[in-house]
């Protein structure tokens, strides 16, 4: 018995969700870009983007969470309801910190946005260069911008 209802509740709670995020009239969201490129950044500093966005729904979008793919990605986000027309941003964070190489992040977004999707999601790429080995390429190629203060 306990099988049936939690799969009757299950089933419903699908449904529920299909049907807000195909609302008609239901918001949506249209993000300036939806893939960010940090390119080459030094380990150290926090990268962060801010994720523009507008509501092009005619109901107000709500954000009801934001997580990523890893710890090193922290969101942050727009709390209050963004009416239709207006915009709010989803900021996002990534910690170089002992993560040379190449990444790629993803930001998950539970919202009531009509989509076709499960869920939106955003992403940020680039590549973290050691901070000591930028600062040994300096040394050794005085060529380089800045070496000392010359070019």
């Amino acid at each position: 018995m306990k099988y049936i209802l939690s799969l009757l509740l299950l089933v419903t709670v699908s449904f529920v969700a299909n049907a807000q995020n195909t609302n008609p009239n239901g918001p949506i969201f249209k993000f300036a870009e939806e893939t960010h490129d940090f390119g080459n950044i030094k380990e150290g500093p926090v990268g962060q983007f801010d994720f523009v966005f507008t509501n092009t729904g005619k109901e107000p979008l709500i954000i009801q969470n934001c997580s990523a793919s890893c710890g090193c990605t922290t969101p942050d986000w727009t709390k209050d309801p963004i009416m239709p027309g207006k915009t709010g941003k989803i900021t996002v964070k990534y910690n170089t910190q002992g993560r040379v190489g190449t990444f790629n992040k993803t930001v998950y977004i539970a919202s009531n946005a009509k989509s076709d999707k499960e869920r939106y999601e955003l992403f940020i790429k680039g590549n973290v260069i050691s901070a000591t080995s930028t600062e040994t390429n300096i040394k050794m190629n005085p060529s380089v911008q800045g070496a000392s203060g010359q070019k």
